[in-house]
């Protein structure tokens, strides 16, 4: 049997097997169908790491709940523009994804997405008044408009009963909702995208190393492959390369020696979920909750009791607890840390490591947390929960990105950033949350950048057709942020 791909010289090559590289597949396959496509993934099985449904939250990050992306400033007054930034960009989601199904290209929606009220709680008087204020501003913008705002113990319950349950009638609480938000199993939609893209003749590798990627005399991307299982070696060329592997993109972005990926390093930041299947209490909650970070934590570490569809069973999660390895994937290696520290970072993440602390002295106090104090932290937010009916799972490994600043030397920076070579034939992407769920207008920056002449000349209109409102801002278009919301959901079988 021969592992190591038969194709020679690709188009495309797209190293990683998540959502990522799925999404881009899938649709350079649609709008530049004559590119040859190949994908290799290092483990046998599609997104089994962050895309993976156990290793990332599933949230459909549309800031409807998640109160990182609305701060409050010194005066206490809360910007609601990054908030409708990534609501803006879940929107482009929902219409990829809704085309896909539209057209027969993937199967049933309801086996990657369903609704799921998104809320926020919070707990005491400056947290209180915090969410009225972020509500405040949230609430007349048309992509928010239909969130509620309620500080009634009854009201609150009715919402999400697990919550208020066996909780002291002292003290302010305050909560939002918004029905319409949604759970994703990225596990599943990756694997439906990339099947999409096999059937368009898109060729897949599976438990395959990308071992080097370094530029040919001929300009072209020369990458070298292993075979996991047999050790058999190859080789083989594209003319553009994304390196969508998670964790694992920093060490291939390195060795691609491209200028603008010196000074850029990564801090791994693991966790672990609490998960609960007993019908009987799972059957009594139906919301993702979040609440607020607790003092030092990364954004990352937002508490949260979320509801989970899998293989279509109902599940439970409570989390995360951060915690630390020097992995850069959870199949990874404890190398990776040590062997990312280059000449050429090794300052930026020093002054990084300086400035952020507080994180380090956080991820201690979590790694030496026990089970029992785990279980009190998830006792704030469900006053009655039972130990016993919660099992301890890791999730999956953030790497954040680490990258030269000016004032400071270096900084860690929460989310994702794509790096390109200056003629666009090569890009990584870097970072975490909330990568999954802006996948799709991750990639289309992806394709301006990497493809200017081509995405101007030649793709709009296929793009277009694919998501009809791309180049527009819905909320700063009301009607037509309604109907747009409406119609995809209505396709994505949404209640």
């Amino acid at each position: 049997m021969t592992f190591i791909s038969q194709t020679k010289e690709a188009d495309v090559v797209l190293i990683g097997g998540g959502i990522m590289s799925a999404t881009l597949g899938a649709m350079l396959s649609q709008i530049q169908p004559d590119w040859s496509i190949v994908v290799f993934e290092r483990l046998n099985e599609l997104g089994q790491e962050s895309s993976g449904p156990w290793n990332n939250a599933g949230t459909g990050h549309s800031a409807l709940c998640e109160l990182n992306y609305s701060p409050a400033a010194k005066d206490g007054s809360v910007d609601p523009a990054k908030a409708i930034s990534i609501n803006e960009q879940f929107q482009l989601s929902r219409q990829f994804w809704s085309h896909l199904v539209t057209e027969g290209h993937i199967g049933s929606p309801k086996n990657f997405i369903n609704t799921v009220p998104h809320m926020s709680f919070v707990m005491g008087e400056d947290h209180s008044n915090y969410l009225h204020t972020r509500f405040q501003a949230l609430k007349p913008n048309p992509l928010f408009s239909s969130m509620e705002f309620s500080e009634d113990r009854e009201q609150i319950a009715q919402w999400a009963p697990l919550v208020m349950q066996g909780r002291s009638g002292s003290g302010r609480v305050a909560a939002t909702r918004a029905a319409e938000g949604t759970d994703v199993d990225f596990g599943t939609l990756t694997k439906d995208l990339v099947n999409f893209l096999s059937t368009r003749d898109g060729e897949i590798n599976y438990g395959t190393d990308v071992t080097d990627v370094k530029r040919g005399t001929d300009h072209k991307w020369q990458l070298k492959l292993k075979h996991r299982a047999s050790g058999e070696l190859g080789s083989i060329k594209a003319r553009f390369v994304f390196i969508g592997s998670g964790g694992g993109a920093l060490h291939l972005l390195q060795r691609s020696g491209i200028p603008e990926g010196k000074g850029y390093g990564g801090f791994p930041v693991s966790g672990q979920f609490f998960r609960c299947t007993n019908e009987e209490v799972t059957a009594q909650h139906s919301a993702k909750v979040y609440g607020q970070a607790s003092v030092g934590a990364p954004p990352m570490s937002v508490p949260h009791l979320d509801t989970r569809y899998v293989d279509g069973k109902k599940s439970l999660l409570f989390g995360p607890y951060a915690g630390f390895s020097t992995n850069f994937l959870k199949a990874g290696s404890l190398w990776d840390l040590p062997l990312s520290i280059k000449p050429s970072n090794i300052y930026p993440m020093a002054a990084a490591g300086v400035h952020n602390l507080g994180l380090t002295k956080y991820l201690i106090s979590e790694v030496l947390k026990s089970r029992g104090s785990k279980v009190h932290t998830m006792q704030e937010y469900f006053p009655q929960a039972n130990g016993e009916d919660w099992e301890l799972i890791t999730a999956g490994q953030r790497v954040q990105i680490m990258k030269k600043d000016r004032k400071q030397g270096g900084i860690l920076q929460f989310g994702t950033e794509v790096i390109t070579s200056s003629d666009g034939s090569i890009s990584a992407l870097l970072g975490a949350s909330p990568g999954a769920s802006t996948a799709v207008p991750i990639m289309l920056e992806l394709l301006q950048r990497c493809f200017p002449r081509e995405f101007k000349f030649q793709w709009q209109d296929k793009l277009k057709e694919m998501i009809p409102t791309l180049g527009t801002k819905l909320n700063e278009n009301p009607d037509l942020a309604a109907e747009t919301m409406t119609k995809t959901a209505a396709v994505l079988q949404l209640n």
